[in-house]
């Protein structure tokens, strides 16, 4: 996996106002790296501002934050970025739906996920690994940089939560890394920030799903009625996608403006859940993607309208599509 060498993003970004942006609604992941790289930035004397759009939406995020601690800035406490300020996307690409473009140059960009839309960015290091934390640590790495405890606890955190503990979408990199971050982070905050990962109210999300899940052979749907974080959705279709009858699952959950997706493949040689989830979502006018074995998507209330059906239709023409292209491809 060839990649450009780190020196030439610091040296790209002397001088200039620098923001890291993570995805829309960062998960524990974004976080983590986009820490790590302010830390990493800052001790080769250069500045940064870590910002977002969304809202940090789980207890258990606003713990890491806390704890850590992270400055954060949401979208309205950065009012005066111009497009003369340099931007650095971490966990995430210009152009996709779940990365609001700012006012600001994207000039560099960082992440585990396949690209959708090609940009020319001045610096790039896109790789498929498990975490993007693993990337940032592998900077640390190969620079000799000095890592705090907190920068190793929060990239520690991002890559086993984007992992499932080393169990999804792991490569030999993310092995590689795990033993320096595991030996410098602190594992008492890190258990305090799990047992923090779920909320009562969370239940009514799990009871949704299983009270609607939908087999076809072992592909499962579920749909959440309400509108619900986009991080619990994901734990929700990491909980669905554990049922010994199922191998690929499709949760969505009624959100403010449309529908919100999470992907799993328990088989992603077969079931590539980023290449099903952008195809299927596609043919909806909606956008998916992701890895082989996580990916998400978002289909808004105004295509689904468009289609004719009325609302009470729509669960099936969602299945309709993900079902029509999974034949197509004799998937099932």
């Amino acid at each position: 996996m060839k990649r450009e060498d780190i020196n030439q993003l610091f040296e790209l970004l002397k001088g200039h106002k620098v923001y890291i942006q993570t995805h829309n609604f960062p998960d524990p992941d974004a976080i983590g790296s986009a820490y790590g790289l302010q830390q990493l930035l800052k001790y080769h004397g250069i500045e940064s501002c870590l910002c977002y759009v969304g809202n940090i939406e789980r207890i258990s995020l606003q713990s890491m934050i806390k704890m850590l601690p992270i400055q954060f800035a949401s979208q309205d406490e950065i009012m005066n970025m111009n497009s003369n300020d340099y931007v650095v996307t971490v966990d995430g690409q210009k152009h996709n739906t779940n990365l609001t473009d700012l006012p600001g140059d994207e000039v560099a960009c960082i992440d585990h996920h396949p690209t959708v839309f090609e940009c020319n960015y001045k610096y790039k290091d896109v790789r498929i690994v498990g975490s993007c934390s693993t990337l940032i640590t592998q900077y640390f790495i190969e620079t000799k940089t000095p890592m705090s405890e907190d920068v190793a606890t929060a990239l520690l955190y991002g890559l086993q939560i984007d992992t499932d503990n080393l169990t999804r979408g792991v490569t030999p990199v993310d092995i590689d890394v795990f033993p320096y971050l595991y030996s410098r982070a602190n594992h008492q905050k890190i258990f305090y920030i799990n047992k923090s990962s779920m909320e009562l109210s969370d239940l009514k999300a799990y009871g949704a799903a299983i009270e609607n899940i939908h087999l076809y052979e072992s592909i499962g749907f579920a749909c959440i009625p309400f509108d619900c974080p986009e991080a619990l959705i994901a734990m929700v279709a990491d909980f669905i996608l554990d049922l010994q009858e199922i191998n690929f699952c499709i949760i969505y959950s009624y959100r403010t403006t449309g529908i919100k997706f999470s992907i799993r493949s328990g088989e992603p040689e077969v079931l590539d859940a980023g290449a099903i989830s952008y195809d299927a979502l596609s043919s909806l006018n909606g956008n998916g993607g992701g890895h082989a074995t996580m990916a998400g998507g978002f289909l808004s209330y105004n295509e689904l309208k468009q289609t004719g059906a009325s609302k009470d239709h729509w669960d099936g023409i969602i299945e309709e599509a993900f079902l029509n292209y999974l034949k197509k491809k004799d998937n099932i």
